[in-house]
């Protein structure tokens, strides 16, 4: 039990860094940026590239050389999710929602594709792979790597949520996910502040795709297509918008992945997950800590 529940946890903790970008976006502009599966795997091979262009890194300095390129990750995919928001979404701004939608798949296809022609359609071997004692608390069996890494993702979802709370930016963010136009109104530079959510959202999405090619060593530039589903199933369970919500849920998709996979077998493991994901469309689609939103006319 307690071996399922770690398990969990830690497979929850990546969803719960990707779904972040889903609700942070969806909160403000109310738009599914279906390409933020894609800025995880643009990550790992942002950080393929780099730790390639050093070399041989030594044993003892893996984790130091990991935590540097993923900061260096963070800022680079940050670019490119808002490159991707000024390029492809801000001009449709405006427009129907479908329309925004269609160019979110098409932006995903884009960086899938575009990372196939560029590194090939092959995976890759991570150049640094953690290794580690593992150690045995209350029968689950914790690995010195899941923990170094479930550390990180618990210090930059602290990070995040302390940002949105106790920050200018945070409150203006808050500010136009109430009402846009109200926040518009009181001088705040919306354009700003969505371009900031942009950036962080594609930043935590990157330092996913790094900390996963570390620790499963192997990526390709599909890998962003069923975690980016399985991030948005989170913040939907979660309450999509709803940042502490996003993180409730992809820890929570985690433990009903690793208990259904124990129960079903772990072929049933996707088929587990999407069918939690219309369960809750079905029985409470504003999910666990969202709010049901009345539309002004």
């Amino acid at each position: 039990m307690t071996q399922l529940i770690w398990n969990g946890l830690f497979v929850g903790s990546f969803y719960a860094l990707i779904a972040l970008g889903y609700s942070m976006v969806y909160g403000i502009i109310k738009l599914l940026n279906f390409a933020h599966g894609d800025i995880y795997m643009l990550g790992a091979f942002v950080g393929f590239a780099m730790l390639t262009s050093v070399g041989v890194i030594p044993a003892s300095m893996s984790i130091t050389a990991l935590l540097i390129v993923l900061l260096l990750c963070m800022i680079v995919t940050g670019g490119i999710g808002v490159g991707i928001e000024y390029l492809a979404y801000r001009p449709l701004r405006n427009s129907p929602r479908l329309a925004v939608l269609i160019t979110a798949v098409g932006a995903s296809f884009t960086l899938e594709y575009g990372v196939s022609a560029v590194a090939g359609p092959n995976p890759k071997v991570f150049p640094v792979r953690l290794e580690g004692d593992s150690f045995t608390v209350l029968g689950a069996r914790i690995s010195v790597p899941q923990l170094v890494l479930m550390v990180i993702a618990v210090v930059l979802m602290w990070g995040l949520n302390s940002y949105i709370q106790r920050t200018s930016m945070g409150r203006a963010m808050r500010a136009i996910a109430l009402d846009t136009k109200g926040a518009l109104l009181m001088g705040i530079n919306v354009n700003k502040v969505i371009t900031w959510t942009f950036f962080i959202g594609s930043a935590l999405a990157g330092a996913a795709g790094v900390m996963a090619g570390a620790y499963y060593g192997k990526i390709d530039f599909l890998m962003g297509f069923i975690i980016g589903l399985k991030a948005f199933t989170a913040a939907v369970i979660g309450g999509i918008g709803n940042i502490k919500g996003a993180m409730l849920g992809g820890l929570l998709l985690g433990l009903l992945e690793a208990f259904g996979s124990q129960w079903l077998g772990g072929q049933w493991r996707d088929v587990f997950t999407f069918g939690v994901l219309i369960a809750f469309l079905t029985l409470k689609p504003t999910g666990l800590l969202g709010e049901r939103v009345t539309e002004r006319v």
